[in-house]
């Protein structure tokens, strides 16, 4: 009986642990879906919620570091007996301001980082478009207002043989804007 018993145990132990095992040993490739998640609403003030729409595209460690600790930033009693509140974060490369109205609502975001890795999709597009051309600079600018993005945009900076080109690609990979220095 306690044979039958402490099988039982080992078994109820066993099997969730090996429901929990993975064996996915594929790789990234752009053909992977990109999965859209939701807005932050990063709190609600009164009727109001502040909706902060993060870059989920790019995983430059850089956009990912700010963005999170923008979304973790408390207000507080920060905010009291001002008409608007500015949130300046600045790394190396990177910066975000933010500002909110006097209820503590997120009215606008304004966000650039320098040399950061660019998007498979953006990449992919640039080097198809672009072939034996090296990237020498990046700035990604990402705004939004009011909860609406309003630009999300790479400007590059291309050589080849001496010659430099200025282009402006969407984060969907779409050209925006294309100049010859």
């Amino acid at each position: 009986m306690k044979s039958i018993i402490s099988v039982l145990v080992v078994l109820a132990f066993a099997i969730p642990t090996f429901s929990q095992e993975t064996n996915y040993t594929g790789k990234f490739d752009d053909t992977s879906k990109n999965i859209k998640l939701p807005a932050v609403v990063i709190k609600k003030v009164g009727e109001d919620f502040s909706v902060y729409l993060p870059e989920i595209e790019n995983q430059d460690s850089k956009i990912n570091y700010i963005q999170n600790t923008f979304i973790a930033y408390d207000l507080g009693k920060d905010l009291e007996g001002y008409d608007n509140f500015l949130v300046y974060m600045d790394i190396k490369d990177a910066s975000l301001v933010a500002t909110y109205n006097e209820k503590g609502k997120l009215i606008k975001v304004v966000e650039k980082y320098d040399n950061v890795r660019l998007p498979n999709i953006v990449l992919n597009k640039i080097l198809k478009e672009y072939p034996n051309w090296r990237i020498i600079k990046d700035r990604y600018s990402y705004s939004q207002e009011e909860g609406d993005v309003t630009k999300k945009h790479y400007d590059v900076l291309l050589e080849k043989n001496n010659q430099v080109q200025k282009i402006v690609i969407a984060s969907n990979g779409e050209f925006i804007k294309r100049k010859t220095n």
